[in-house]
Order: C-alpha cells, then structure tokens, then sequence
C-alpha cells in the first residue's frame, strides 16, 4: 500500500493512483456531475475499497462512493500543517496550571482507524485557544495520554500529587484536562484526595474532538481557565457547557456531578445540588454562597491513597446473590450496593450480606434512582438490610460512593473508622435535605 495514500486499497487505491493524487492534496471530486472540493484524507484501515474521504471546508469530512464516471483533480499542492504559535504571555495576570490527562478535549482523529486518539498535548490546547492568553498565565503538563475508561484508582493518586505540586508552586488554580466518561469519578477522587484546598482544582473535557467544527472543547476551556484563575471557591469542580448551544459553562461539584448523555454538550448535570457557579463571558457567577472560600495561604493535605478492592454492584430482577459471595472470596474490602427506590435488594441476597458483615466487609446502599435519597427504615426489607450491617449513605451518588469508599479503605482498615468515615460530609457529598426536582 502506498504510503502517500495510507489506508486507501484495491479499487479505491487504484483510482487515486492513475489521477495522481495523494494523501493532504486539495483536490476537486466530481460526481454525478456535481463537484465537491477539499483536502484528501487517509482512509480507516476498517473502510472499503469503494470510497474516498476528503475533509471539507467547512471542517467536516465527506466520503464519496466511486462510481464509472467519478473524477478526481488536483487543485492545489500537499499541504503542510504547522502548529499555531504560543500566544505571548501577559504579566501580572494569575497563574494557572494545565495539566493533559489525554481525553476527547485533547483527541483528534485517528485516520488509521477512523476513531478519535489522544493526540494533543496541555501545551497544544493553549496554542489552539488563544483567548486564555488574556485570562491567566499558562503553565502546561503532560501527564498521560490516555482515554478515561483507562483512568485507574492508581492514576487518581499519581495525579492527585501533580496538582499538590503545582499548587505548592503558587498557582491561582489548576485545570484537569480529562475524557468525558469517567471524569466524574475522578473528579470525586481529587475532592477526597486534595483536602483543605486553598485553590480552585477545574475538571475539564469535550463532548467532541477539537478538530471538529462543533467541538465544545475551546469554549469549555475557557471557562475552565477563568474558574481556575478568578473563582471565589477553592473546591474540585468540573466545568462543561451549560447548554447544548455556547452560551455558557457549568461548574459542577466534584461530588455530585453525573454524565448523563452521551453526546450532548450538556451531558453532565447536578444531582440532587445545583451547579456551584456558571462562566459566562469570562466571569464567574456563583449559583450559592455555601462554599468553601479561596484562600492562598490555606495549607494543602493530600491524602493519595486509594483500594482497588472495591464493588459496584447494580441490583436487578433476577440478581444472583453469589455475585456478592464471589467478591468476598475474592478479598474484596468494600462493597456499594446501588439498590431500587429507597435503597432495597431481594431478600435472597441477605445470607451473602450477613456473611460480609461477620467477616467486617463494609457494604454502603445507594439508590439508582437519580434523585432522592436512601432510606432503609421505611420498609420491612430496609430493616433487615440495617441488621445486616448495611450502611445508608444518603443521597451520595453511587459512583461517588465507591470512590470515597476507595478513599476510605486508603485511609483505615478499621471497621468503625470506615463507617464513621463514609457517614461524615467532607466534601459536600452528602446533602442535608433532599432537594426538589424545581430546585435543581
């Protein structure tokens, strides 16, 4: 296979090979008799062999069906991609860290397999968002380049100390660039992990990669970048688009944020909590005054230790109790039960539960339900759960229950610690009184 034509075989390749044409050639594709012009891009090694793709100008790319009366033409030369210059740092402005996990906001795609591939660096994203260069002073660290389904309990520590480093540095605020998918988790991680935090730490990610012409990452960096350096807040907080249209940015506690679609601009929401703050034309607004103040001289404690050891596990119609039993086994330390309604599982599971309790393994219950809260002295089952040794938690999300439970167990192995731990607010991830839908 050609390498100037990478990704391109069998009748595809032959027709780009006798019109002479290459790979990033702006080229003029006619068909049907109706021609259409942009720059040849290389095909998935997944595709056909009856298309070509080319990227139009208006960003997005287009791919064409050969047909006996396709024609293809040269316009213009190969083009060479440079990367745009760093702006020029502005004195007296705050510092802010910017520190690449890797994620859709710093993706671009991968024409070998036609998805999208951690490409950009902290460094890249500055470059490509000028703007930031007239809300703070950037300092850029790359500290993996990685998709968030592959962010493990060991990553959370290994970043929880980066950013202690750059705070311990001076800086106004940190900025996490992160994939969408688990970025809740982490941010739950960062609010146990970073204790008493002086600054602002900001969560940010991209529902789409900044190469596409909708892509929602310049605008959710920005408002990143003024939460870190102007916030009047220092707690973890994720930043993502208000809306699906660029209107503005949320502020999300790390605590009790939850993605909740798959594709939109505004797939992260507040559960049971209204967002912290919103950005909206590089000014934060805050939505409370219940938060914990910014103040610099604010000694920082980093507590980086997590359990692996951990379960999630969903109840169901037709649960199998020896899931349970098999995690025990296993020597699993801890267990979240995302239970229905208030907080239930069938009675089948109570032996396997009963077994967890004599051998001191901590089991937490949440709900599924998006809003509310557990309540296990309701119903008859709640009861027997609470003489089993299931520990209520609230209205805490289940993803942050596990995490904080990982926290937990990285802290104390010690039975009543745990329970003392799990039941104490330490980052507002547990709501005094349960909100209303109209609330929220």
């Amino acid at each position: 296979m050609s390498k100037e034509l990478s990704g391109y075989r069998g009748e595809a390749l032959e027709f780009l090979q006798r019109a002479g044409v290459n790979v990033e050639d702006l080229v003029r594709v006619t068909k049907d008799g109706k021609p259409y012009e942009g720059i040849l891009i290389p095909r998935s090694e997944y595709g056909d062999d009856k298309h070509i793709v080319i990227k139009l100008r208006t960003g997005y790319n287009l791919g064409i069906r050969l047909s006996p009366t396709t024609k293809i033409q040269k316009v213009g030369e190969k083009l060479i991609f440079t990367k745009p210059p760093q702006p020029k740092t502005k004195l007296g402005l705050p510092k802010v860290a910017i520190v690449s996990t890797g994620g859709t906001i710093a993706s671009r795609v991968d024409y070998r397999t036609g998805g999208v591939t951690p490409a950009l660096s902290a460094s890249d994203l500055y470059a490509v968002v000028p703007e930031l260069s007239d809300i703070a002073v950037i300092k850029t660290e790359i500290l993996f380049s990685i998709f968030s389904e592959d962010m493990t309990p060991k990553h959370w520590s290994v970043l929880a100390k980066a950013i202690a480093a750059h705070i311990t540095r001076g800086v106004a605020g940190v900025v996490v660039a992160h994939g969408t998918d688990t970025m809740g988790y982490t941010a739950a991680a960062l609010s146990f992990a970073l204790q008493d935090l002086p600054v602002p730490v900001v969560l940010v990610g991209a529902q789409r990669s900044s190469d596409r012409p909708s892509s929602d990452a310049a605008l959710n960096l920005i408002g990143a970048v003024t939460a870190a350096a102007n916030a009047p807040f220092a707690e973890v907080v994720l930043a993502m688009h208000k809306t699906p249209s660029d209107e503005s940015v949320f502020l999300h506690r790390g605590t009790k944020v939850r993605k909740c679609h798959t594709s939109r601009r505004d797939a992260f929401k507040s559960v049971n909590a209204q967002p912290i703050a919103e950005v909206k034309g590089q000014k934060v607004i805050p939505l409370t005054e219940d938060y914990r103040r910014r103040d610099p001289s604010r000694k920082l404690i980093v507590k980086p230790d997590f359990e692996e050891k951990v379960a999630l596990l969903k109840f169901h119609p037709g649960f199998d109790p020896k899931l349970v039993e098999w995690l025990l086994v296993s020597g699993y330390k801890g267990i979240i039960l995302e239970g229905t309604g208030l907080g239930h599982v069938s009675d089948q599971c109570f032996s396997a539960l009963k077994h967890a309790q004599d051998l001191g393994v901590f089991v937490g219950m949440t709900s599924q339900c998006l809003w509310g809260r557990v309540n296990l002295n309701v119903y008859d089952t709640g009861r027997d759960l609470l003489a089993r040794g299931v520990v209520p938690l609230g209205d805490m999300l289940p993803e942050t229950a596990l995490v904080k439970l990982m926290w937990a167990l990285g802290q104390t192995k010690d039975y009543d610690k745990l329970k003392k731990i799990m039941g104490t607010n330490i980052a507002y991830e547990i709501s005094p009184r349960t909100l209303s839908l109209g609330d929220v």
